[in-house]
């Protein structure tokens, strides 16, 4: 190995604070996810029995929409090489409406949960899927409310070229688009996880 080659130490020391920041959050994110997953099987065992579950169908289709907007955040990077704001700008507001589909039917998730049976003051691991659901969806409003501040700053800038200009020329910018990215595909990945659990469990 070659000596001079930095350590992972050194390379997150020589981060962007920002970057470091996103980085030891979804980390520590992925902490909880993975104990509070680990606590629901530990809970579920046996214990559903007396119900009759399906996976509510609103959270098959918010699935289906989070993994649309898997997409469309990875257009906004193509889109910001192709120093192409109104492209970028669109790319975001995608991702957010995307997001907003999956928070309301993630609620219309929970009342199918209640329906069925499962509510969250019943059993631990009917609480579970409440909890872990919500959980993720608390960490996915975060990005959204950020998305609406990039669309902000974007629609301002879209009609000033020279704005533009300092903008796509700028690394923090590329930064701040490349970020948003890694935690929305996090996020997406999260709920996959707890989607494809949440199937084999019930």
């Amino acid at each position: 190995m070659d000596s001079s080659s930095p350590t992972w130490l050194q390379r997150l020391e020589n981060m962007h604070p920002y970057q470091t920041l996103i980085y030891l959050g979804m980390f520590g994110s992925g902490l909880i996810f993975l104990f509070m997953t680990v606590a629901f099987l530990a809970s579920v065992s046996g214990k559903l029995y007396s119900f009759t579950f399906e996976m509510p169908l609103s959270f098959i289709i918010s699935t289906v929409i989070i993994l649309a907007s898997g997409y469309s955040t990875s257009k906004m990077q193509v889109h910001f090489k192709a120093e192409n704001v109104r492209r970028l700008k669109n790319s975001l507001l995608s991702t957010f409406f995307l997001g907003l589909a999956f928070t309301i039917l993630q609620f219309i998730g929970w009342k199918e949960l209640t329906d069925s049976g499962i509510d969250f003051r019943g059993l631990p691991s009917g609480s579970f899927l409440y909890v872990l659901s919500g959980i993720h969806l608390f960490h996915l409003l975060g990005a959204m409310v950020f998305a609406l501040i990039l669309v902000a700053q974007y629609a301002k800038r879209e009609k000033d070229g020279i704005a533009q200009l300092i903008m796509l020329t700028n690394p923090f910018e590329r930064m701040r688009i490349q970020l948003f990215a890694v935690y929305w595909y996090f996020m997406d990945a999260v709920w996959i996880v707890l989607f494809v659990t949440f199937l084999l469990v019930f």
